[in-house]
């Protein structure tokens, strides 16, 4: 039996999973969905899966863009945005895809409605 913390993760996972259906995201967006759809974690735990998961080879950073605003700390953000590498094993989670499916019909509808 091998020392340490065992690799695998079931936080990890879950954003392996939101990730395979939005494509890519930056952290304060996968922790937003993660919250609605799983129990309550702290931002700084979904960051650090993400930079766990970059040394793992399961997320790479697809691109930094810095977002104009009106911020708390000012009047620009930088979001990293994460896509899935070729080490993530998706395994397709329903409670995911019908939430984020769910989300998409009700976006759709919203503009129809403007």
């Amino acid at each position: 039996m091998s020392k340490g913390r065992p690799v695998k993760s079931e936080i990890r996972q879950n954003i392996v999973e939101i990730l395979h259906f939005i494509g890519n995201g930056y952290g304060y967006e996968i922790y937003k969905i993660y919250r609605e759809i799983f129990p309550k974690v702290s931002m700084r735990v979904i960051y650090y899966h993400l930079k766990k998961g970059q040394v793992l080879g399961e997320f790479r950073v697809e691109k930094i863009k810095k977002e104009q605003g009106d911020y708390s700390w000012g009047s620009e953000a930088e979001k990293v945005y994460y896509c899935l590498d070729k080490k993530a094993k998706p395994i397709i989670n329903p409670r995911i895809k019908e939430y984020l499916d769910k989300q998409k019909k009700d976006n759709k509808q919203k503009k129809k409605s403007s």
